[in-house]
């Protein structure tokens, strides 16, 4: 919408060509913010895991639901491309105002049973090949180290900004996948340092968990039944935290997306409010 609340707002989310990223482009698109839109996945270019979505159709979203959208292939786990991507936002835009790191490659070669290495989510740890450990720590908290330590200088030079780092917490239970597990409560950690060393300059880090989420991966799974949460409900959920003007007394938390639906009043593309998502709640469901 032309003059939304976030109207003139520089935001930048990483890992935006599909899933989490994409729903979160769409939410802050509208409320009028101009989103630069990051991955791997371009029309001009390679797509990951062969899947249809790209950088370019998600900008395409952007500018249909009334913000301005720019794509920018970028991939964060590479350190020069990275740094690439702030200086041309620097001299595009002159700022950066919120960003939110939304990548994720820990699922890429998932066929719905099992990973590459011939592994299935949940096997035990000693039947896990321990390589694995370092892809999805490349894919989640090297990804989120890089894109912080390169934004934080523009934004604590500015004295402000937003910080989101979009992972899954369950109240500290178990997650069911040790590398999973590894690697969300790494990223939690981060965002903790993160917000600690970051307030003194003005700007605010914290962590959002959505649920169960129908991507665009989900949805053509058998998973899709059980996904109670569409990308955007984490979208509307970005763009309300970045409205709220107290937003720092949420410095390194985790944020459930259904716990922030009830606060700020948000809904879900359906009108619905799904509350916050729980494994353990929803194994015992299924049971019943």
């Amino acid at each position: 919408m032309a003059g939304g609340p976030l109207s003139g707002r520089i935001c930048v989310v990483a890992g935006a060509s599909r899933g989490v990223g994409r729903g979160i482009a769409r939410g802050l698109a509208e409320a009028g913010a101009t989103v630069v839109v990051t991955g791997r996945s371009s029309e001009a270019g390679p797509r990951t895991d062969g899947r249809p979505e790209t950088i370019e159709e998600t900008a395409r979203l952007v500018e249909a639901l009334g913000g301005r959208g720019y794509p920018y292939r970028c991939d964060h786990t590479v350190e020069r491309e990275v740094d690439g991507l702030v200086a041309w936002m620097l001299r595009r835009f002159g700022r950066v105002d919120l960003v939110v790191d939304a990548v994720w490659g820990g699922d890429e070669g998932f066929d719905g049973e099992r990973y590459p290495d011939g592994s299935a989510w949940g096997t035990p740890f000693w039947r896990r090949p321990a390589a694995r450990l370092g892809t999805v720590f490349e894919s989640g908290v090297y990804a989120q180290l890089l894109l912080a330590r390169a934004f934080a200088p523009v934004m604590a030079g500015a004295r402000a900004g937003l910080f989101v780092t979009v992972l899954f917490d369950d109240g500290g239970a178990y997650l069911g996948d040790v590398f999973y597990d590894l690697a969300m409560a790494s990223m939690a950690r981060l965002t903790l340092a993160m917000a600690s060393e970051l307030a003194p300059h003005g700007v605010t880090a914290l962590a959002l968990s959505p649920g169960f989420v129908r991507t665009e991966r989900v949805a053509g799974s058998s998973l899709a039944t059980e996904a109670q949460e569409t990308p955007l409900y984490a979208g509307r959920a970005v763009a309300a935290l970045a409205c709220d003007a107290d937003v720092t007394r949420h410095a390194g938390r985790i944020l459930h997306v259904g716990d922030l639906a009830s606060l700020y009043g948000f809904t879900d593309a359906d009108g619905r409010r799904p509350p916050r998502y729980s494994i353990a709640e929803r194994a015992a469901d299924r049971e019943d």
